[in-house]
This record gives structure tokens, C-alpha cells and sequence, in this order.
């Protein structure tokens, strides 16, 4: 077909699509620079959540993980900081398991 367009150049040109990956690869920055300041029992029940140009999120098993997280808050804003991340603070959320 020569009118084909391969679809990673549609992916390219589409603007919410870009947005969104912009999105994502902002959360990952920020989980990694965040990652080596949690305790390993504690990394592996926190995932990172949505991000925007203020805040990111943490998505976190249960309320004891929270608090704990709340104990490590300012560390953790200050490694976003000198990693240049674009979130300033972060909030935490206890996500509901899943069925």
C-alpha cells in the first residue's frame, strides 16, 4: 500500500498520545530518583502514580506503607529535587486491592 503510513509515525503525530507518554516517562524519572531512598521492604509495595507539573503520586499497598511514606516525604521531595524532577511535592494513596 503506497499510502500507508507506518504507525509509529501516526503515534508521533498524535498529540494526546504524546502528552501521555511525556506523562509516563516523568513518572519513571521520578520513581528513579526516588527509589534509593526507600527501604527495600518498602519499595516493593509502593508504585508510582500519575504525575503533573506540581505534584506526582505514590500508589501504595495499605495505610501502614502511607505512613511510613509520610515519614520519608521530605527526602524523597528533596531527591526529586536534585534529580531536576518537575513534580515539587508528591502525594500518596493508598490504592484498593484488586479483586
Amino acid at each position: 500500500m503506497p499510502d500507508a503510513v507506518p504507525l509509529g509515525q501516526v503515534l508521533d503525530r498524535c498529540e494526546p498520545l504524546l502528552r501521555l507518554q511525556q506523562r509516563l516517562a516523568a513518572a519513571n524519572a521520578h520513581m528513579n530518583a526516588v527509589r534509593p531512598f526507600l527501604p527495600p521492604a518498602l519499595a516493593q509495595h509502593v508504585r508510582s502514580g500519575p504525575t503533573d507539573q506540581e505534584s506526582w503520586t505514590l500508589l501504595v499497598a495499605n495505610p501502614a506503607v502511607a505512613a511510613k511514606l509520610r515519614q520519608l516525604l521530605p527526602r524523597l521531595e528533596q531527591a526529586l529535587r536534585q534529580q531536576g524532577c518537575t513534580a515539587r511535592t508528591i502525594k500518596i494513596r493508598v490504592q484498593a486491592p484488586s479483586l
